[in-house]
């Protein structure tokens, strides 16, 4: 216990950006890439009513279809049965039975329950059962799954705003800016980004991940090992103030510990104990803190099973099976239980991560006045508009003459624009909520509000309050009395939950009564508490059950749609296109019934794109917006020939880039140098006879910043990448030897304008080419080669053979080959030692090869710690590099994020080695090969990740060099000693049939 407690103590907070970032790259390579990143089976959401489970199963539809849940997992959104709550425990056993009878009932129809890009969510409940089953076939179908249970039912009191999305559902804009083109991430997607990394730890044992849909809990679920056979609650130390509003854990006095988690048994679960009651059960740690109750729960193995038959038993009994706790180091706990928390969490320390304006329509700043800090996320703000500082504004459309206070949350609200004809101004104090609701059964909609910090749970009797201030005091003001609010209920039960408050009137009385309401007008007004006395009215509590979700999911889907279709509409019509029109363009498809004919109208508009900015706009991407439009339109026929013509665009723009277009310059380029030849020798062809060249090279290994010396980024967009020339056995392993025959290799003639037909009628070339390693190597092989021949053809032709030169034409070559690539690869041949190379883009592309003066201690460190290791695995460069290119035409906002931070890392990485910090350079290399996974998943595979994951104990760092896919492996060993051990046993090990290279640092000849 005392040495937990000193761990505890000198615990620091999480990072929460590291934390969710790493977690959002797993979510997405495990949705992308299932059979190598394993995802669960089946994700649960318990709701508190049909209506409500049906909302939750077209969020759930929606979030498979923005890549949050991969297509082959099952979703299911199970309500409280008759729409009673009956407690987490019972809904755990409810929802897993009602889960188990879903297995079934796919079963007999021989649906497919994994690997289905059709699976819908499907909402259940215990009505739809079938208990005729007997209990072991639906044990059986379950012990093997692996089950995400999300518990996100609930009325929401004390956040009433959420009330109608449910909680789980509440926008959370962390690293919204990420991915400013898409829909604004919601707490249920950062929830599902953490539980994925969590899915390792049951291997291949059947189990389910309980967690609870108010509370975002950022740690490190990849190093969570939970016991076999068992049930675990994850918990975290924390002060005592905030434990007695939540759930505590009493854990045993021993457990077993390590550097990332300590387990205990369970001795006692303490709900919102008093500070007596921490005392009397011993529940407070000897650093004064106590262990809470985070609501994360995991249940493995025979554990599993036992649960699974008692929820098929329908036996309401959970605790008894919770069996041991795991206590998690620097788990970060973000609890939304209220409105203040949710505003505290968007603007307090880690404010950083929020994306303040997300897919939005705002005024300019001389016609509205809206806060820097203010949170405008999926809305349209009118000119004339006003909104104070750290406030929220979601899914709304608001008029002219609203005026938003400070530190208030806006929710679906619609304002008519008819309100902009007369003078009346809506003004939402400070700390306020408001949000719209549309009503079920009729076209009615209501309007509701109160103030941050009304808790509609307390009582008249209890100093309750609306709009911040005593029930009393709103009576008193209003002129009216707690009968018309609440009829004959006794005083104790008198509260805003069940106050018959907000009337149901046309959409500008409602605004004049909120304002009369919320004390902001002559309350005095006969003419107002008469109005309000007469009109229906209704409570937060019949509210809750009078909701039309679908007209509200409607709403909100036909409002995302327009705003896409406003974004796009403006970004074709001012020209530059820098937006990912194909991701938006799917946000308008949801649009009832008009969204393809959106599309069409913009596909209208396609022809004249270019023509708008032809010295600005890339040809490429006009191109690849017109081929975008063209498949969301569904035509498929002239996408083809459309997508033909974007790559002969991006072989012409890099052709341009380095002064050789084949149309303009091949002609008068190769009889300049034809007659530069001719005058050196007097006779062509017999020069040519008399030549022989020789040119070895050696091979590149990358360490970071591939992907942005590529094409069409590097003709747009500056690059930098760090890598290292090296010699493999001893030799040179890249070479040719070029000589006169008969036969040419018709594009490097090309691109070194040598081919020229009056002088190769009866003499061509005889050209030797090698490459003594393994194919598909990942080590530029094919591009050094280019660089080889094409360096032998000018020196042959006394052409310009500098490096600078070859690079620029290796590039083109490589276009005209149809193989894509960048620069990286010949400079890392052509250029000796390593180099830290940046490109800048224009007309030409410039290049700026700076040799690192590598000391001879970082030398021979490198030497004796970095392992070169060829995989057995066979890579295609061409296939992943043709799927990034499109995703940066498409402009990806992930892709573009992925290379950026690619290039920062290139410059850490310089530092990292001109100081001889070679563990620093491991950490850029982990860092660059999941960036590397993020711009594609299939550049590893099941192989390689077990090789790395062999190598954990040994490296500090790895990476597949090039495009990754297969071929060689860097892998940087924590010590000399580490690399010789690790050496020693990869090369025994049956299970890896792999080698490694002697290599060196090739510094020249």
């Amino acid at each position: 216990m005392e040495n937990r407690s000193r761990r505890s103590s000198a615990r620091s907070k999480a990072d929460l950006s590291t934390s969710l970032r790493r977690a959002w790259y797993h979510l997405r390579l495990s949705v992308r890439d299932p059979t190598r990143v394993p995802t669960w089976d089946a994700i649960v959401l318990t709701a508190a009513s049909p209506e409500q489970a049906e909302l939750y199963n077209w969020q759930l539809k929606r979030a498979k279809r923005m890549g949050r849940i991969a297509p082959s997992t099952i979703t299911l959104a199970v309500p409280d049965p008759h729409g009673q709550r009956i407690g987490s425990g019972a809904a755990t056993l409810h929802a897993i039975f009602a889960l188990a009878n879903h297995f079934q009932q796919l079963t007999l129809t021989d649906s497919p329950v994994a690997g289905s890009k059709n699976c819908n969510s499907i909402s259940s409940s215990s009505e739809s059962s079938n208990n005729g089953f007997p209990h072991l076939p639906l044990v059986e179908l379950l012990r093997k799954k692996h089950i995400l249970l999300l518990h996100a039912g609930g009325d929401s009191k004390r956040v009433p705003w959420a009330n109608p999305m449910g909680k789980v559902f509440l926008p959370l804009s962390y690293m919204a800016a990420d991915d400013p083109d898409g829909p604004v991430p919601l707490l249920v997607d950062h929830i599902l980004a953490i539980a994925s990394c969590a899915r390792q730890a049951f291997q291949n044992e059947g189990g389910i991940f309980i967690m609870t849909g108010d509370v975002l809990p950022c740690f490190d679920a990849f190093s969570m090992v939970l016991p076999e056979d068992t049930a675990s609650i994850v918990t975290v130390p924390i002060t005592l103030d905030v434990s007695s509003n939540h759930g505590v854990i009493v854990a045993s006095k021993s457990g077993s510990s390590n550097d990332k988690c300590s387990v205990f048994l369970v001795e006692n679960l303490l709900q919102k104990p008093s500070i007596e009651n921490l005392v009397d059960h011993q529940a407070i740690l000897d650093d004064g803190r106590t262990l809470l109750d985070t609501g994360i729960i995991a249940v493995k193995g025979k554990a599993w099973v036992d649960l699974v038959m008692l929820a098929c038993s329908s036996q309401p009994m959970i605790s008894g099976l919770l069996q041991s706790k795991k206590e998690a180091n620097d788990l970060l706990f973000l609890h939304f239980g209220t409105s203040t928390e949710v505003l505290d969490h968007l603007n307090g320390t880690d404010s950083g991560l929020v994306g303040r304006r997300h897919l939005c329509s705002i005024p300019a700043t001389t016609v509205s006045d809206i806060a820097a800090s203010a949170i405008i996320i999926s809305s349209t703000l009118a000119p004339g508009v006003s909104i104070g500082e750290e406030s929220l504004v979601y899914d709304s459309s608001i008029s002219t003459n609203f005026q938003i206070g400070s530190q208030s949350i806006v929710v679906g609200i619609n304002v008519p624009k008819i309100q902009t004809e007369n003078s009346f101004r809506f003004m939402l104090p400070d700390r306020h909520c408001l949000w719209e609701v549309p009503l079920l059964g009729r076209t009615d909609r209501v309007l509701v509000y109160c103030g941050l910090h009304d808790n509609p749970k307390i009582s008249l009797s209890k100093d309750g309050t609306f709009c911040g201030k005593p029930w009393k005091k709103v009576l008193s003001d209003l002129g009216t009395h707690d009968a018309d609010l609440w009829g004959a209920r006794k005083s104790t039960d008198k509260c805003l939950w069940n106050a018959k408050l907000f009337p149901v009137v046309s959409y500008s009385k409602m605004l004049q009564l909120a304002t009369w309401l919320m004390g902001l007008s002559n309350q005095e007004d006969e003419t107002l508490l008469h109005l309000w006395k007469r009109s229906e009215r209704i409570s937060l509590e019949e509210l809750h059950r009078s909701i039309d979700f679908s007209k509200m999911w409607l709403g909100s889907t036909n409002h995302q749609a327009d705003l896409a279709a406003g974004v796009v509409a403006a970004c074709l019509k001012f020209g530059l296109l820098g937006r990912n029109l194909s991701q938006l363009c799917q946000e308008i498809l949801q649009k009832e019934g008009t969204g393809i004919e959106i599309c069409k109208e913009f596909l209208s508009l396609c022809p004249n794109l270019q023509a708008q900015n032809p010295q600005i706009l890339p040809k490429s991407r006009a191109h690849q917006v017109h081929l975008d439009l063209l498949r969301a339109c569904n035509d498929e026929q002239m996408a083809a020939e459309m997508e033909h013509k974007v790559w002969a665009a991006v072989a012409d723009e890099t052709a341009l880039a380095v002064r050789y277009g084949f149309k303009e310059n091949r002609c008068e380029s190769s009889g300049s140098i034809a007659h530069a030849a001719i005058s050196s020798h007097g006779n062509f062809e017999q020069s040519f006879h008399l030549r022989k060249v020789k040119v070895e090279l050696p091979v590149r290994v990358d360490f970071v910043g591939g992907w942005s010396d590529t094409p069409p980024w590097s003709l747009e967009r500056s690059g930098c990448v760090l890598n290292m020339a090296i010699t493999l056995g001893g030799s040179l392993p890249v070479g040719t030897i070029i000589e006169t025959t008969k036969s040419t290799v018709k594009s490097a003639l090309f691109v070194t304008d040598a081919i020229n037909e009056k002088f190769f009628q009866s003499t061509g070339l005889q050209i030797k080419t090698w490459a003594n390693v393994p194919r598909g190597s990942g080590l530029g092989t094919s591009s050094i080669l280019s660089a080889a021949v094409v360096k032998a053809l000018l020196q042959i032709t006394d052409g310009d053979d500098s490096n600078e030169n070859v690079t620029r034409l290796v590039l083109v070559l490589e276009q005209v080959m149809g193989t894509g690539g960048g620069w990286q690869d010949q400079v890392g041949g052509l250029y000796p030692g390593i180099k830290f190379t940046s490109s800048f883009p224009g007309i030409p592309l410039r290049l700026q090869v700076n040799p690192l003066l590598a000391s001879p201690q970082l030398v021979k460190e490198l030497q004796q710690r970095l392992l070169v290791v060829f995989t057995g695995q066979v890579r295609l460069a061409h296939q992943v590099l043709h799927k990034v290119v499109i995703r940066y035409l498409q402009r990806d906002n992930l892709l573009v994020s992925s290379i950026r931070r690619l290039v920062e890392l290139a410059k850490i990485g310089r530092e990292a080695l001109m100081n001889c910090d070679i563990d620093e350079l491991g950490d850029v290399m982990l860092e660059a090969w999941r960036l590397h996974q993020e711009l594609d998943p299939y550049c590893s595979n099941e192989f390689v990740d077990k090789l790395f994951a062999f190598s954990d104990p040994y490296c500090h760092g790895y990476k597949l060099v090039g495009a990754g896919g297969g071929g060689f492996a860097l892998m940087l060993a924590k010590t000399a000693q580490s690399a010789e051990k690790f050496r020693k046993l990869i090369t025994e090990n049956s299970d890896f049939d792999v080698k490694v290279y002697d290599w060196e640092i090739f510094l020249g000849r």
